[in-house]
């Protein structure tokens, strides 16, 4: 029993005797999300039990949801399974009984999952995640866009595969993350050793998840968008031949800055007669020595009182007008960085601290399922909420951090939320969206 300050003459006591109470009522929600995702029964299917048949308490779909919701809850080490395997509402969400015997899965239990997974396995589940993708288009998109990005995952101590990488200054992984621009749907995520990729390895990457797209979708148009160094001859050669269109970013290069030279100067005339701020394009056909035919170069010339600022890109749009393949189509996959920023930050995805590079990978997928749950969530069942485009933090702080107290009765069980909860209009509507009214 703990003392705090008195109030109004009255002793302030606490202790841990609550009962059955659990700070993540709203993980009802995404257990209804799930439901329609057929998410972690796809994701199950791809994963091979090896365990002896006499031994298993905790299947692999249990150990799938236990370990996904963990995650979106804010719980993202398997050490927090000691304490979570009595939480009742998390055991409703893994459709495990309420009993005191039916605890969920402790962290040796998670551990021992997170790795297993061979190489073989992995495969099956990046499949699964990219058949989750396509399932969900309603009907086929007539267009998508694949955007490639990167960032760093400080690693510590001896796991394998980790380099040291000198422009982020620490050794790391490099996770190659691939999004749909449009839409925000996570594609795949693939754990990489600390170091840029080549073009063979974005080739065969891209050549994979293409190929299964176009098998879904024969008549979809794709455009593939990434930074300067996801753009390489390799990669050039195999978009042009598949009939895939590209932009990605291009280096600066000293002959590239002199062929530009006079646009520098006229906005730089530009905004000294107006004193306003000036931007400008152009564009000429370019081709490297290492490249089997010249491309669409396009160079913005930008200038203000902060001085001179001159990009490029290079692509494969032939017709678009150049101000807008830039400022509408380019520029636009730096939403990446926030998809990037829910999934690392939010979810904690970067928490791969396995010596086992597999086992990371998996770790990775598996906080990949909870990012797609929690796109999900928020892109079908929070419109018409203040939650719509909220992100990921904002969404488990006020949606699904909600005391609940569980009762267990013969016939049904009850569960109460505070009554001090301050979005009680925006849950209800969220419960009707989701569709759980056949359930009520």
């Amino acid at each position: 029993m703990m003392l705090f300050k008195e109030l109004f003459g009255k002793k302030v006591q606490v202790d841990f005797n609550g009962g059955d109470v659990s700070s993540d009522g709203g993980l009802l929600l995404l257990r209804e999300t799930a439901s329609k995702l057929s998410l972690f029964e796809k994701v199950a299917n791809a994963i091979h039990d090896n365990r002896h048949p006499s031994y298993i308490k905790h299947g692999i779909l249990e150990l799938l949801k236990q370990r996904v919701y963990q995650i979106a809850s804010g719980y993202e080490d398997a050490n927090d399974s000691n304490e979570l395997r009595r939480d009742p509402i998390l055991k409703i969400a893994c459709d495990r009984r309420l009993s005191s015997e039916s605890d969920l899965a402790s962290q040796p239990t998670i551990s021992r999952f997170e790795n297993a997974p061979k190489r073989t396995t992995l495969y099956r589940i990046a499949r699964a995640l990219l058949e989750i993708f396509i399932e969900s288009y309603d009907t086929p998109p007539k267009g998508i866009m694949i955007d490639l990005d990167d960032t760093s995952d400080p690693t510590y101590g001896n796991q394998q595969l980790t380099f040291f990488n000198a422009y982020h200054d620490c050794h790391c992984y490099m996770p190659m993350h691939i999004y749909e621009g449009k839409t925000g749907k996570l594609i795949t995520t693939i754990l990489r050793p600390g170091k840029r990729p080549s073009g063979k390895e974005i080739v065969s990457i891209l050549k994979r998840i293409i190929r299964i797209i176009r098998k879904a979708w024969p008549d979809v148009s794709i455009l593939v968008r990434g930074d300067a160094y996801y753009g390489c001859p390799d990669v050039y050669g195999y978009c042009k031949e598949h009939n895939i269109k590209f932009i990605f970013g291009f280096n600066t290069y000293p002959n590239l800055v002199k062929r530009s030279q006079s646009l520098q100067k006229k906005a730089k005339e530009l905004f000294e007669s107006s004193n306003t701020p000036v931007k400008i394009y152009s564009e000429f056909s370019y081709q490297a020595r290492s490249w089997k035919s010249p491309n669409r170069i396009i160079v913005k010339a930008e200038h203000n009182s902060q001085g001179s600022n001159t990009r490029f890109i290079v692509t494969n749009l032939i017709h678009a007008a150049r101000n807008f393949v830039y400022e509408t189509i380019y520029c636009s996959r730096g939403s990446v960085e926030l998809m990037i920023k829910e999934h690392k930050n939010h979810l904690a995805s970067d928490r791969t601290s396995c010596s086992n590079f597999q086992a990371n990978q998996f770790r990775l997928f598996l906080h990949s399922m909870a990012y797609i749950l929690m796109h999900h969530f928020r892109s079908h069942y929070l419109k018409g909420t203040e939650f719509a485009k909220a992100q990921f933090d904002s969404i488990r702080t006020k949606i699904i951090k909600i005391g609940a107290r569980v009762h267990h009765l013969v016939t049904k069980i009850k569960i109460q939320l505070p009554d001090s909860y301050p979005y009680k209009e925006d849950f209800f509507k969220i419960w009707k969206s989701v569709g759980a009214p056949s359930y009520a």
